[in-house]
């Protein structure tokens, strides 16, 4: 199938689907496969549930009819149907990448370039080979502006997402211990996601840089950059708050504040009012955005319950968000108690028992006065401390937060997505509840 053909019946369908369960009527159905389904046999009923096209690559299930389209490869058609279509809609786009704070940075973007464009951004974290596909193809000619967050766990990964979605800008939040398993060190990481900024200088297109950070600062000799940050050579120089519970930043003789915890916060919400400074945002309008912009999917989210305050930052964890986390929840001046609840960290491959270690001997110059852990490789860390305690299962942690009186509490947790840590604030508020 011709991909310029094919983008014209795309045009007529009302966006790219790869679930069935969730079909919009005239969409376009791409039938991927995955490591234990097969999209090819769910073509039917996507057309069922009101799918206008569906794109298979198995003949067996490509009948003779208008509305099925077959191909080679479902995937790589999804991936060059969306290069075309970017192509066509020739709006700018920036990408976004970094080890930790992209998907709330990118939101924070979102928040703040709406105010004076129509945008269009990734949804969640749908930030790999098939989710900025689909995040382009989301995209349609009211849009005036487009955001794509890049995620990757190997080498070559952002390179590849960079010649799908072609970027006018970029930025990289950070570079910090993700992922270690696919990149095998901090370098790794370094070089993997700089190939955003590699991409850029050969298209010679526009990089946003935190200056502050001396591994970003490399990248100031080229000529088509725009830098945030302290120092004095920043374009846009800002002045971070310490000591307080929830990020801000103070610009022009005025506090950005926001709903944000913590302080390594700032820096994404500096990144935010720079670029929109860069875009000609309305001053006054990016305040209002920062203002307004809520946490949600248990990223940085601050829950006030009765006598106790909750930080929920259990989307996801590695090595650098984590120690970022505990550092900014030991530097909250309170008089409550502090319990830090803390789950596994994954993908960190053989560095893991270590990286789990210093943590665990973090936690024991720190001033918490309990800690819960759970998981794996927090099972078999090493500590003497009495105030440092270890959970078998979820289970058992949910039945020990039930049952322990917990008031006038200060609790942290943090952990990787498959922890899936949230689960236990059920247990906290309901023992909150008891007379």
């Amino acid at each position: 199938m011709n991909t310029a053909r094919l983008h014209q019946q795309y045009l007529l369908c009302s966006g790219a689907d790869t679930d069935t369960r969730k079909i919009r009527k005239d969409s376009m159905f791409f039938a991927l496969k995955g490591a234990n389904f097969d999209g090819n046999t769910f073509a039917a009923q996507a057309l069922l549930e009101g799918a206008r096209y569906v794109v298979v690559d198995d003949k067996r299930f490509a009948l003779d009819k208008e509305e099925y389209i077959y191909v080679d490869n479902v995937l790589d058609t999804l991936q060059k149907l969306a290069r075309y279509h970017r192509d066509y809609l020739n709006i700018p786009i920036l990408a976004i990448t970094g080890s930790n704070g992209k998907t709330t940075t990118k939101e924070l973007l979102d928040t703040v370039l709406s105010r004076k464009f129509k945008t269009a951004a990734t949804k969640g974290n749908l930030n790999n080979h098939i989710g900025v596909p689909l995040t382009l193809l989301s995209m349609d000619n009211q849009t005036e502006f487009g955001i794509v967050e890049m995620g990757a766990n190997h080498p070559l990964e952002i390179e590849f997402l960079c010649k799908i979605a072609n970027p006018d800008y970029g930025y990289i939040t950070n570079f910090g211990k993700a992922h270690l398993e696919g990149f095998g060190s901090l370098q790794g990481v370094i070089k993997a996601k700089t190939e955003l900024y590699s991409y850029l200088q050969e298209k010679k297109k526009m990089i946003f840089l935190n200056v502050d950070d001396e591994i970003q600062r490399k990248h100031l000799n080229y000529s088509h950059t725009f830098g945030f940050g302290e120092r004095e050579d920043a374009n846009i120089q800002v002045k971070y708050t310490k000591g307080v519970s929830l990020a801000q930043v103070f610009y022009n003789q005025t506090v950005f504040k926001s709903q944000l915890t913590g302080q390594y916060n700032s820096t994404n919400m500096a990144a935010a009012l720079s670029i929109g400074l860069y875009f000609k945002v309305e001053f006054e309008e990016i305040r209002k955005a920062m203002d307004s912009y809520n946490p949600t999917n248990n990223r940085s989210q601050v829950i006030e319950h009765n006598s106790n305050t909750i930080i929920m930052d259990a989307y996801n964890a590695n090595p650098t968000s984590m120690h970022a986390a505990l550092e900014n929840f030991r530097n909250i001046k309170t008089e409550k108690k502090k319990i830090a609840i803390l789950g596994d960290m994954f993908e960190l491959g053989s560095a893991a028992p270590a990286e789990h270690q210093v943590i665990v001997n973090y936690i024991e110059n720190s001033d918490f006065n309990e800690t819960y852990l759970l998981g794996d490789n927090f099972k078999i860390t090493e500590t003497g401390s009495n105030f440092i305690f270890k959970f078998n299962t979820i289970e058992d942690l949910k039945l020990h937060l039930k049952e322990s009186r917990h008031e006038n509490c200060y609790f942290l947790i943090k952990g990787s997505r498959g922890m899936a840590l949230e689960r236990v604030l059920e247990s906290i508020t309901e023992e909150s509840k008891k007379d």
